[in-house]
């Protein structure tokens, strides 16, 4: 009986542990620390929004996907290249690293409207793009 009593007790006990450290939710701090915008623009209908469109995009999609949530990319245009980085703080789940990046990534694009690079910093992860190669930074 006292043995019984134990198995019980203890699967009670890890099933308990196991649901607090499997659904541990973090939430990311979108607080807009700075924002930063190149003095260059582009033109309406200039190829380089397309490749800024596509490097902003794939920043918020893949890097809660990569190891240490830190990831750059380069447009595949080779007409009107765009480079990119982004990371977010390790203590995020993925889908926070992503959440957090979409806010920084509509942080930047509102303020930085039609410009070759820009940059936003939230507590929790940063975005930037630029016309210029940033990758090996």
């Amino acid at each position: 009986m006292g043995c019984v009593n134990f198995r019980v007790i203890a699967t009670i006990l890890l099933v308990g542990f196991y649901h607090q450290t499997c659904f541990v939710e973090s939430v990311p701090n979108t607080t807009v620390l700075i924002t930063q915008c190149n003095n260059g623009v582009y033109a309406n209908g200039d190829p380089f929004g397309i490749s800024v469109a596509y490097v902003v995009d794939d920043l918020e999609s893949a890097t809660p996907f990569r190891q240490g949530y830190v990831y750059r990319n380069i447009s595949p245009y080779p007409n009107a290249f765009a480079y990119g980085e982004a990371n977010c703080n390790q203590s995020l789940n993925g889908l926070d690293c992503g959440t957090c990046l979409g806010a920084a990534k509509k942080a930047m694009l509102s303020s930085c409207v039609s410009r070759i690079g820009a940059r936003s910093g939230l507590v929790d992860c940063s975005m930037r793009f630029s016309v210029y190669n940033i990758l090996n930074e």
